[in-house]
């Protein structure tokens, strides 16, 4: 972290805390996009995690909360190494600009359907140097071509707007 400790930020909030702070706050997110890129910078493979979520295994992107005080940089280092392993080797742009802004809502229809909660995804489109593993929240890590990443049946396997997100990102690099 900066100069302020993550030990200077209290607690976290207890599952109480955050459920009512989730019904009254939108809560602010990051969300990744795991690349490779060949030597001219072209997306050669899109990493996804695979995961359990509410009771289905599901292929999701590494994401997270921004805690107080954090700032995005650090929170997207904090979730990559959460998710990716502490040599994943993210490439960091200088200038963090996130590739689109996902809208979840507890209501379904009205953008992204989260029930739990009203929440901002800042996502963003990260080069990886190093050996990505999965957390010990996901069950695997996985590498797919565009070409791969394009097909329904992967995309089907994608948890909450993380498909749309995967069509952004291939379309924005060029590969949708």
């Amino acid at each position: 972290m900066s100069e302020i400790d993550s030990a200077d930020m209290g607690p976290w909030l207890s599952p109480e805390e955050l459920n009512f702070v989730r019904r009254k706050v939108p809560m602010v997110y990051v969300e990744v996009v795991p690349v490779r890129l060949d030597e001219l910078g072209h997306v050669e493979a899109i990493g996804m995690l695979l995961c359990v979520d509410d009771d289905k295994i599901v292929r999701a992107f590494p994401s997270g909360r921004v805690l107080f005080h954090e700032t995005i940089r650090e929170a997207l280092g904090r979730h990559i190494e959460k998710d990716l392993g502490p040599v994943a080797l993210p490439q960091l742009p200088a200038t963090i600009a996130p590739l689109t802004v996902g809208e979840y809502f507890p209501t379904p229809g009205a953008g992204f359907f989260d029930e739990r909660q009203h929440a901002v995804a800042l996502a963003y489109i990260v080069p990886m140097q190093g050996d990505c593993k999965p957390g010990s929240d996901s069950l695997e890590f996985t590498w797919f071509t565009p070409g791969e990443a394009r097909t329904p049946e992967l995309q089907a396997e994608l948890s909450r707007g993380h498909a749309a997100l995967l069509q952004q990102a291939l379309s924005l690099t060029g590969q949708y």
